[in-house]
């Protein structure tokens, strides 16, 4: 009877083992089979995508998105808070600078996806921080009935005629791809005329607004002539029978400012495989080619994959000359130069 009572007791305490060792061997699974990515892409857009992957892969995603007036600013200050205890695996942006400062900070990991070597080298980091794709363009976006026989503007610095006063806005230039323009700003015009424009910008009556969907929604409901906004606003809001265009600024001068979407690794990644898979999947020809045919239009980088009629392919923009790296430098100054200018 005793040796039955302790048989009985040693299959309970070994089944029970059996029990914990399954139960700890699946969430370990579990844990390999997941990714965190924060995106400042528009939810509309981004989470399609990371849909497609989910499908695809079997590995889940656990998204974090930004709002429209904060958008990149916020995530990154998350990564740079969390960097002891990282939470975030792949950092999704829309545009370049904040990545690159994100690198200079030691906040990212080197990944040199196989999928990079397709994309120009411009939008490439040479340590493989970094990779760009799924561009947009800086443009001019105009109201096609108050503007259809009169001239149009064709450059930023129009945004200073008389002509114009109290007729144009832009986003507030202190968060995303606005804030990455006016660093460009800041490095190809140089400090004083920088400086100088933004605060011409208050003389002229330019209203600075909280996003650039709401330059583009202002200025098809009229209460602008135009302003400055990304190439995917304005596309958007042509599909939605918007009465808006858009124009490329400043062809024969300086040029338009294209700003990729980036992709990185967060050092540290606590998902380290599946966020190398991930990085790997938006880098990939099947993304490029599901951006392009969004609702957002992005600009193709990747060679041979054409934009939806009525966005300009690569090839067509004469682009600005800038230094990603250099931007990221003097990013933080020139933000913080306008905020005590503008607010």
């Amino acid at each position: 009877m005793k040796r039955n009572t302790w048989l009985r007791s040693l299959t309970i305490v070994v089944i029970g083992a059996l029990a914990l060792f399954f139960n700890a061997s699946l969430a370990t699974g579990k844990q390999k089979e997941q990714v965190v990515v924060y995106t400042a892409l528009d939810q509309v857009y981004s989470e399609p995508v990371l849909k497609h992957f989910e499908k695809t892969t079997g590995i889940r995603v656990r998204a974090v998105y930004d709002v429209e007036a904060t958008k990149t600013i916020g995530l990154v200050n998350r990564i740079i808070a969390e960097k002891n205890h990282p939470q975030c695996d792949v950092f999704w942006n829309n545009e370049v600078i904040n990545t690159i400062r994100l690198k200079n900070k030691g906040l990212l990991e080197p990944h040199a996806s196989a999928q990079a070597r397709y994309f120009p080298e411009i939008f490439r980091d040479k340590d493989h921080c970094w990779c760009g794709f799924a561009a947009r363009a800086r443009v001019i976006v105009y109201n096609t009935r108050l503007l259809r026989n009169k001239e149009k503007p064709n450059s930023i610095k129009n945004l200073l005629d008389k002509q114009w006063k109290d007729q144009a806005c832009m986003a507030l230039p202190l968060f995303g791809t606005t804030a990455t323009q006016a660093t460009a700003l800041f490095a190809v015009w140089g400090h004083d005329q920088a400086l100088a424009f933004f605060r011409d910008l208050k003389k002229n009556g330019v209203d600075l607004v909280d996003g650039n969907s709401v330059v583009r929604d202002r200025v098809a409901d009229g209460t602008y002539l135009w302003g400055l906004t990304d190439t995917d606003d304005v596309y958007s809001g042509m599909k939605r029978g918007m009465p808006i265009d858009m124009l490329l600024p400043d062809q024969d001068g300086m040029g338009t400012l294209v700003i990729p979407n980036t992709v990185a690794l967060i050092r540290h990644a606590p998902h380290p495989g599946p966020a190398r898979k991930l990085i790997d999947f938006l880098l990939s020809e099947e993304t490029e080619k599901m951006l392009a045919r969004s609702g957002s239009g992005q600009i193709p980088l990747r060679p041979g994959i054409k934009p939806v009629p009525g966005i300009p392919s690569l090839e067509e923009i004469y682009q600005m000359k800038v230094d990603n790296e250099e931007l990221a430098r003097l990013m933080e100054d020139v933000l913080s130069l306008l905020d005590k200018e503008l607010m």
